[in-house]
Parts: structure tokens; sequence; C-alpha cells
């Protein structure tokens, strides 16, 4: 399989530092709010780029840090008036709730900033000791000059930087020297968390925090490093300074990757434009199957707009694909039911459902004669293999249900081909992360259809601002205890 890298703008075959092993690290949150939709984003492409290459083979360590010492966290925390450990705990509690809504599961570990201090006070010190960092009364500090490279993950050369995210201080050698630790006893911090250091008392700069943490964890290099394009400078361009200086090796990781801005109807999403959109917010009126669809419809490192009408499509994308499937079960169930089959075959009919589900990996799809499925589970392939290509492959699973449910409908499909079939959606379901064979409190056949036409009927209504008559058929529906949500 090829996967494309940031550091080399292009594709290349994936070749792990360890045969059958990947380590993979993302940018966690910074938790002093509620996780919005962008978040999301992300975290759903890395969940779902974990599960593909666990299910080729890979064993797979996903490491995330948690950012709970910032100045964000100090100044929510003293304008809402609580302690900011508090406000970091409840922050994090409730991404890590978010998370789970969405099905984001596959984390193995995240890594507090606060629980690594020891290890970030170890790796300030080496830079020291090596002369990359310097003490002044403000903190420690890294001399981006001493770094020859700096800025080749973003292309940029040290004369043309620009300062982000940086204070202006007048005792550091230049102004783009970024912060390792700041020094925190002067009478205006009074109150905020400190620890103990050789430099005074203080706490982490944004970058040393990630660099730290991986290096318990997984060395001095490893394999993906992933985020948000948002922060290649000067968060990932600072890591690979701090990390390739301490060590003296390079490069510290073998792939950049990167997911695409998300924009809400066309704009970058903010709360000053009135289109920040938290995932809790969200889940509110879609469910977490729905945004999960909606975000693997587009490949992870392209720009992606989020609006209602896309929702809904996805929404209605999801129903396609589950409504397929009941009629697929139904069909195996009424074969088992007629009882004409193998012994083999009846034995599995009388299984439980978990007992079932295990059986159909005796029934191997890449082997199946059924021209559709093969030509189906060909195209999901490859286009997973081509740099996690998911709206690829997600066409070709609808592209195969356009192909088979006419096979289907006639009953043209032996036994072998149905399970065969069952088992391929089976793993696409733990590919994707969609429990597709879920079909409770699910519309389906011609009312999910009539429903979808109706929901078209009022999104135009409301486009052309008329409200009176959409919150009419939205109230009509709902005395017929259908739920409406705009």
């Amino acid at each position: 399989m090829e996967i494309y890298s940031t550091m080399t703008r292009e594709k290349g075959e994936l070749n792990t530092l360890f045969a059958d092993k990947i380590k993979l690290f993302v940018c966690g949150p910074t938790v002093y709010d509620d996780a919005h939709i962008g978040h999301g984003r992300t975290y759903i492409s890395f969940d779902t780029i974990k599960r593909y290459l666990e299910f080729k083979g890979y064993s797979v360590f996903y490491l995330q840090n948690i950012t709970d010492i910032d100045d964000k966290i100090i100044n929510r925390a003293k304008e809402s008036g609580i302690d900011s450990k508090y406000l970091a705990e409840k922050f994090e509690k409730r991404f890590i709730e978010d998370m789970a809504a969405l099905n984001v599961t596959s984390v193995n570990y995240f890594a507090r900033a606060t629980d690594h201090i020891e290890e970030i006070l170890d790796q300030i010190q080496r830079l020291i000791d090596k002369g990359y960092a310097y003490v002044t009364e403000t903190g420690v500090y890294f001399e981006v000059a001493k770094f020859e490279d700096y800025g080749k993950l973003s292309n940029r050369k040290l004369e043309d930087l620009e300062t982000h995210r940086i204070d202006i201080d007048s005792s550091k050698k230049s102004p783009h020297d970024f912060a390792l630790w700041k020094n925190r006893e002067a009478p205006e911090y009074a109150g905020e968390p400190v620890w103990d250091s050789p430099w005074g008392k203080g706490r982490p700069g944004w970058h040393i925090e990630d660099t730290a943490i991986t290096e318990k964890y997984f060395g001095p290099q490893y394999d993906i490093h992933g985020g948000g394009l948002d922060l290649i400078f000067p968060h990932h361009d600072s890591e690979i300074a701090q990390m390739e200086a301490v060590s003296g090796k390079e490069p510290l990781v073998q792939y950049w990757m990167h997911t695409g801005f998300l924009n809400v109807s066309g704009e970058k999403m903010s709360k000053s434009l009135g289109n920040f959109i938290t995932i809790r917010e969200l889940l509110k009126e879609y469910s977490g199957d729905t945004f999960r669809l909606f975000v693997l419809l587009t490949h992870y490192r392209s720009p992606i707009d989020f609006s209602e009408v896309s929702l809904h499509q996805a929404e209605r994308n999801v129903s396609r694909i589950k409504n397929y499937l009941e009629n697929l079960d139904e069909k195996i169930n009424d074969i088992f039911e007629k009882g004409n089959l193998s012994e083999d075959l009846l034995k599995l009919a009388e299984l439980e459902e978990n007992e079932f589900d295990e059986e159909l990996i005796n029934f191997d799809y890449f082997k199946s004669n059924y021209p559709a499925l093969k030509e189906g589970v060909n195209e999901f392939f490859t286009s997973m293999d081509d740099d996690f290509s998911t709206p690829k492959a997600i066409a070709a699973i609808f592209s195969f249900i356009k192909q088979s449910n006419k096979d289907l409908e006639e009953d043209d499909l032996i036994i072998d081909d149905l399970l065969a079939i069952k088992h391929w959606f089976k793993d696409i379901s733990q590919i994707l992360g969609i429990d597709f064979f879920v079909y409770k409190d699910e519309t389906s056949g011609n009312e999910a259809e009539l429903l979808d036409i109706i929901a078209d009927v009022r999104l135009k209504l409301r486009a052309e601002k008329k409200y009176d008559l959409s919150d009419e058929i939205r109230d009509k529906l709902i005395s017929l205890g259908i739920e409406v949500s705009d």
C-alpha cells in the first residue's frame, strides 16, 4: 500500500521501522473547551487509518497526548473562577465521551502533559547540554538558528519565518526562538500551576510535551505522526527540531500525515462568525454514524465543507447501506428457513449471532465467483491501499449495491455468495467504524425514500426563506411521531 507524507509531498510504499509493527502518534486536544467538528474530522480520519492498518495485519500502537496545561486552559479557568486542573479534567472527560460517541475508540493510550513533567525536564536539560537551548530570566528557549533544517516540513526558510504563538521577549536571542520552559515566579502569575525545575518554578512550553512523550513511549524515531494541517508550522517543525537535535537521529518519523481544513458552508469555522459547532451540538441532530460517513466521503487530506445538505446526504447514504443489508439478511434467513442446505450450513443457522459472525470467515469474499462482489472488493481495497482513499472505497460500496440489488431481488444468488457479501460488509463496518448491521429505528424501503424527498423539499423551502411552510410540514411530521430536527 502507498501512503502520502507531507515531508516529501508524494506517495510512497509503506515501509515500517519494525516488521508488521507501526507506532502512530497524533496530536491530541488542548482541553479547555468542548471538542468541535474539526477535531471530529481529524480523529475520525486517524481512527479509520488505524483500523485499516490493523486489518492489513499490522500491530499498531496509537498514542495521543492530552495538553492539560496551557495558556488557554489557565485563562479560561481564571475567567470561570475555577481551578485550572479541574477545568482540564472536566474537558478531558468530555472529549473522551465525544470520541466514544463518534466510535473513535482505537487510541491505545492518552498521555497527559502534566503526567510527563519529568520527561519534559530531562529533554530540556539535554537540549541545553547539546547547545541547542539557552536559559534566560523568563525561561528556557530553543535557539532556532542552531538547527539548520528548521522549517523543513513547512518548506519555510528561517529568514522568511514570522513569529507565531510566541510572546515578544527581549531576553530571547531571536524572536523565532520558542519556549521550552516558561518561568512563572513573577507576582502576575500568582495562583497559576507551576512545577519545580533547575531554571525556576514554571511550566512547559507548547511543543516540548509531544517530543518528551513520544520519546518515552516510542524512542527517538517512529513511523507516523499525524495532526491537522494547521499544526505543520510551527508545532511540527518545532517537534522535528527538538527531537532530531537532542537525539542526533533523523528523520523523527517516516511519514507525516495531515488532515485538511474543515469549513462550514464555505467559511472558516469560528465563534465570531457564529458557525462554531461542537461535537455535542452536532450529535443532538445527527447520529455519530452519519457524521463519520460524512467525514469519510472526503479524502482525509482534502478540505471538507460542512453543511446541512451534506449531512442529510450522508444520513441517506447510511440508510441506503443499512437497507441493502437488511434485505440481505432477510434473504439469508429465508434460505435457512427453507432448510434445503448442507449439514454444515444447517448447523450455521443454529448459531447465536456472535458465533455466526465468527463463522463468516469461512466464506472468503476474495475468492468469490460472483462478478459484482469480485469487482466491488477489488475496488474497495485498491482504494484503501491508495493512501486511505475512503471516498473511492465508499463509491465502490455503492456501485456494488447498485449492481447486486437486482440479483438480490431476483434470488439469483446462492447462499455462499450471500454469506460472502455479509462477511465483506462486516469487515467494511469494522474498517470504517460504522455498524451498518444495526437496523433498529431505521426506516426502510419506500418510507425512507419518501422521508428523503420531504427533507429535500423542506431544505429548499428554508433556502427560499419560506419558513412558515417548512415549519408546518415539520409539525405535521412530528404529530405522526416522526422526529424532525432543524
